[in-house]
């Protein structure tokens, strides 16, 4: 029953495990048999296991309320949340077969998830009025064509990496394209709006203006195209500063005062920092700078990537399961040892502390992964249990005048 309740548990499940199963391979203790080695495995399956199961389980949800359309049946749930089950081992157990057939399975198996996700996705945005909700297909269908990309390039002993770093920018415009449509709730109260013994919060006047945010993406895209183009280049350093400097511009939005100092403000004021400061340092790398561009990538996809997929589940997870917003200090306390993590990743690709570079990957890792497993304990009677409140399906808590009896812990 409604899409983030599988995709949640499995965005959580797979960052402990993905990263546990890393981390000893990195240590020599387990194989790594699949075609192309650890590195592209890990890489990948962070991408388009952890990333992909996300934005499943955020757009299964929201493109029916932003639309007003119905939910996802269930036999269309079960078949992509076994079809994404299928997608992972695929991948994992590509070396135990034939080598002709190699990850040709996983590939097919990716193709036809994305495939079933667009069919769902498609339809309701598309017969929008206005087509506001449009760039989610757009975000979607370039992830999907950027992992055949991904498998065409590892089968003709290409560049396949490449295709992956593409897939991190791509990561980021839906990142904030995502964010944009929430933050206006967030930050302007709305989200908390009609929460027993809650004040009304008045008119903030918070607004995510599309030029900036247009900006942030084009420039993000200019980024990773370049990048695709040219790789390590002056050029690419310079497009990566732009890519920073339009992140730092869109934060001018959220300069609303007050408002702005809420864990759920900061934590996606956050996440919209560690944006800019990734492109920053992979710019810098470019043009010279002591460090490897994987300090800045780093920033990217263990903080922006890691710290926004954590805030949208326990956004998502609590307010369309019928309860109100977690107020517990474990919630801070984990997107600060989320950014922590992110830190001392950064820091294995960056100057002198380089020479502790496995045992700083090996803490930050299993740090990251251990936020993750804090969420999956926490969440886990909200995402597997059924409702406290009386209503059904993926329907938000009713308000004070609706007669809500109040909040319901975990």
């Amino acid at each position: 029953m409604c899409g983030f309740r599988p995709f949640f548990v499995l965005t959580a499940a797979s960052a402990v495990v993905m990263m546990a199963v890393w981390l000893l391979m990195l240590r020599g203790l387990l194989p790594a048999t699949m075609p192309g080695g650890s590195l592209f495995w890990h890489s990948h399956e962070l991408i388009f296991g952890f990333v992909t199961a996300s934005i499943a389980g955020f757009v299964l949800t929201a493109i029916p309320e932003f639309t007003k359309t119905r939910p996802i049946g269930r036999p269309a749930l079960l078949r992509l949340t076994l079809l994404w089950i299928a997608t992972r081992l695929a991948y994992a157990l590509a070396g135990l077969w034939p080598s002709w057939l190699g990850l040709w399975p996983a590939a097919l198996f990716n193709l036809a998830l994305w495939v079933l996700l667009l069919m769902q996705v498609t339809p309701p945005v598309w017969r929008d009025p206005e087509r506001r909700h449009l760039s989610f297909f757009w975000g979607l269908a370039a992830m999907a064509l950027l992992q055949v990309g991904y498998f065409v390039a590892l089968a003709v002993d290409a560049d396949a990496m490449a295709w992956l770093r593409v897939t991190v920018g791509v990561v980021m415009m839906l990142i904030v394209i995502a964010a944009s449509r929430v933050s206006m709730s967030v930050v302007n109260g709305l989200i908390e709006q009609g929460r027993p013994g809650q004040p009304d919060p008045g008119d903030v006047g918070y607004l995510a203006r599309p030029p900036r945010r247009n900006l942030a993406i084009f420039c993000i895209g200019a980024c990773s195209m370049t990048e695709f183009a040219l790789g390590h280049d002056p050029v690419t350093g310079w497009t990566a500063l732009a890519a920073a400097a339009a992140m730092l511009n869109l934060l001018n939005d959220w300069h609303v005062g007050r408002p702005l100092f809420t864990r759920w403000a900061l934590m996606m004021y956050a996440f919209y920092w560690l944006i800019a400061v990734g492109y920053a340092l992979m710019g810098a790398a470019w043009l010279g700078a002591p460090l490897l561009p994987s300090a800045g990538r780093h920033v990217l996809m263990a903080g922006a990537m890691g710290l926004s997929i954590f805030t949208i589940m326990a956004l998502v997870g609590r307010i369309h399961s019928g309860l109100w917003l977690d107020r517990r200090p474990w919630l801070p306390v984990t997107a600060a040892l989320l950014v922590l993590a992110t830190l001392l990743r950064a820091a294995a690709g960056a100057g002198p502390a380089a020479q502790w570079a496995l045992a700083l990957i090996a803490v930050s890792g299993a740090l990251w992964a251990a936020c993750f497993a804090i969420y999956l304990a926490v969440a886990w009677p909200v995402l597997t249990g059924p409702r406290a409140d009386g209503l059904a399906g993926c329907d938000e808590p009713m308000d004070r005048d609706a007669g809500h009896a109040g909040d319901r812990p975990c």
